[in-house]
């Protein structure tokens, strides 16, 4: 399979703007496929199924994990999500790039069961510029940040498990240089 239609999956510590960065990439190149998590949470407000999540009961993910339905998947806070295999393998198969937005421990299960998949670990330009982008939200209490901090700690150190790294200092530029990692 040519490089350019292989599994691409951007992970990296909260803050970083994994987000951020992947809203840029679809908007540089709408052809890339975006894979659309199933998760066993409600929807919040303003969610729609299919666009933000694919909304499904425990019952439903816990089938798709036992047929081995999920490239990937986790539990948080008592909530499963999940990357669905099939739509994956499908843009691929039908000649478009393909890019995930998840968590080191859903990289890891993706470099198992997809070995070609290329790994890229979005960086935040400093330590520093990290720690103020989580204090800066003001949306969480100080024990949830120092929570979010020691992950991101945890989530660097596996940087060496990716095969490229990226750093978020500009969005677009992050996002174009993406693109040329995925183009090559």
């Amino acid at each position: 399979m040519p490089s350019r239609h292989r599994l691409t999956v951007v992970s990296g510590p909260s803050g970083v703007g994994k987000s951020s960065v992947v809203s840029e990439l679809r908007r540089l190149d709408p052809n890339i496929y975006f894979s659309v998590s199933v998760t066993t949470r409600p929807p919040r407000p303003g969610e729609v199924d299919g666009v933000h999540y694919r909304f499904v009961d425990r019952e439903t993910f816990d089938r798709m994990v036992d047929r081995g339905e999920l490239l990937e998947h986790a539990e948080f806070a008592g909530n499963c999500y999940g990357t669905p295999r099939a739509p994956v393998e499908e843009a691929l198969r039908s000649g478009r790039p393909a890019v995930l937005e998840i968590e080191l421990q859903g990289a890891r299960q993706v470099r198992a069961a997809m070995p070609d998949a290329r790994l890229v670990m979005l960086l935040p330009p400093s330590w520093e510029e990290l720690v103020g982008r989580l204090t800066g939200r003001g949306t969480e209490a100080s024990e949830a940040v120092r929570a979010r901090l020691a992950e991101a700690e945890r989530e660097l150190a596996a940087a060496g498990e990716f095969d490229a790294t990226v750093v978020n200092a500009d969005v677009r530029a992050a996002a174009r240089e993406l693109l040329t990692l995925m183009a090559t």
